[in-house]
């Protein structure tokens, strides 16, 4: 886990609890958590808090329905954003708790919204 002055981040699938009786332990590629969500870094063991963006990055054994069924699991938890990166077709999929999801192309910016004020990235810069 790195520490950052506005939060955390983890990455090559760090768990994450998501729910107890029984646990579920997700793993995304990478994650975030705000200072407001989670104030000091957790030590040792997974986070049972979950994070503020989660990010998953399809591989080509991935089966897109079963990544759809994490990250709904992701947002049920409480993940506020989650972004999916496809390499194939050079996109990524933003889902939002309680919003549409949608699906960004080259030519978009993907945007942190209020979960990383402040950070856009061309999806173009994503996939040279």
């Amino acid at each position: 886990m790195r520490e950052y002055k506005a939060g955390f981040a983890t990455s090559n699938d760090s768990g994450v609890i998501l729910a107890r009786n029984p646990d579920t332990v997700r793993g995304p590629d990478l994650a975030y958590w705000s200072r407001e969500r989670l104030p000091e870094r957790p030590r040792g063991g997974y986070p049972s808090v979950p994070p503020d963006l989660a990010i998953e990055v399809l591989s080509p054994s991935d089966v897109f329905t079963k990544v759809h069924a994490k990250v709904q699991e992701y947002l049920k938890a409480g993940v506020r954003l989650v972004w999916v990166f496809v390499p194939e077709d050079r996109s990524v999929a933003v889902f939002r708790s309680g919003k549409d999801s949608s699906i960004l192309y080259n030519g978009d910016v993907l945007s942190g919204e209020d979960v990383l004020p402040g950070f856009s990235c061309p999806v173009a810069e994503v996939f040279p």
